[in-house]
């Protein structure tokens, strides 16, 4: 997908599929037309769940992945070890270790759902 127009024909594949939910891959195309996205699910009563919490913000049900901030500072620390003559090559590979969990509820009423206590109580953040 380049642009916005399959995603209305790819959510009438999904309402036919009877889908009670809908996992959004971070993807620039995603979020470029994220507010198409967000009006095709929430016509089609679908909760969106996400990777980075820049969709909840903006209108998704939720989203679960790495902390960006977490990740930038820890880059941050790579390049301070290069620039103090450490190998690229010499450094370890990382993988996130601090992750979110944002939930939206003004999203979760508009759907009609109800979120659990024990999710909203396990929530980074809960708008």
């Amino acid at each position: 997908m380049r642009t916005a127009e399959p995603f209305g024909p790819a959510f009438s594949d999904v309402s036919r599929a009877q889908a009670q939910a809908l996992y959004v891959v971070e993807d620039p195309i995603f979020f470029a037309h994220r507010m198409t996205l967000f009006t095709l699910a929430s016509k089609a009563r679908l909760a969106s769940i996400h990777e980075l919490r820049r969709f909840p913000e903006q209108g998704a049900l939720m989203s679960y992945g790495p902390d960006l901030h977490d990740l930038f500072y820890r880059a941050a620390t790579y390049v301070d070890n290069i620039l103090k003559g450490a190998k690229p090559a010499d450094l370890p590979v990382e993988q996130p270790t601090k992750f979110e969990l944002v939930i939206n509820l003004k999203t979760a009423k508009a759907l009609g759902l109800t979120i659990p206590h024990t999710l909203l109580m396990r929530a980074d953040q809960v708008i």
